[in-house]
C-alpha cells in the first residue's frame, strides 16, 4: 500500500519561500515518477512539477519555472518542492502524487495513481 504524506505548507508573504516535503512508503519507488500538483478553489488540479525517481529527469509547469525546484532523496524516500519568489497566485492546496509507470511527461492528474492528503500553501500580498 503506497502512502504519501506531505508537510511544509503554511502562510508566507509574497516573495518568500517554502519547502514542501513528501514522505513516501509502502513500495520501492525506483521506477516511479513523483509529482506535485496544486488546486486552488474553483480551479482544476494542475501539475506543478514532476521528477523521475530513477533518472531525476524533471518537468515543470511554465508558471513556476525558475522559481520552484523539485528534488528527491532516495535514501529517505522523500520528495521535495522548494518554492521561492512565491506569488499570491501560488496559493492552493498542494498534493504529492506517484505514477508507477515512471512518466514525467503527463500533466493531467488522472495519470497519477497515488495521492497524499494535501497541504495548504497561502501566499499573502
Amino acid at each position: 500500500q503506497v502512502q504519501l504524506v506531505e508537510s511544509g505548507g503554511g502562510l508566507v508573504q509574497a516573495g518568500g519561500s517554502l519547502r514542501l516535503s513528501c514522505a513516501a512508503s509502502g513500495r520501492t519507488f525506483s521506477r516511479y515518477a513523483m509529482g506535485w500538483f496544486r488546486q486552488a478553489p474553483g480551479k482544476e488540479r494542475e501539475l506543478v512539477a514532476a521528477i523521475s525517481w530513477s533518472t531525476s529527469r524533471t518537468n515543470y509547469a511554465q508558471s513556476v519555472k525558475g522559481r520552484f525546484t523539485i528534488s528527491r532523496d532516495s535514501a529517505k524516500n522523500t520528495m521535495y518542492l522548494q518554492m521561492d519568489s512565491l506569488k499570491v497566485e501560488d496559493t492552493a492546496v498542494y498534493y504529492c502524487a506517484a505514477d508507477p509507470l515512471g512518466r514525467v511527461g503527463p500533466t493531467r492528474w488522472v495519470e497519477y495513481s497515488y495521492w497524499g492528503q494535501g497541504t495548504q500553501v497561502t501566499v499573502s500580498s
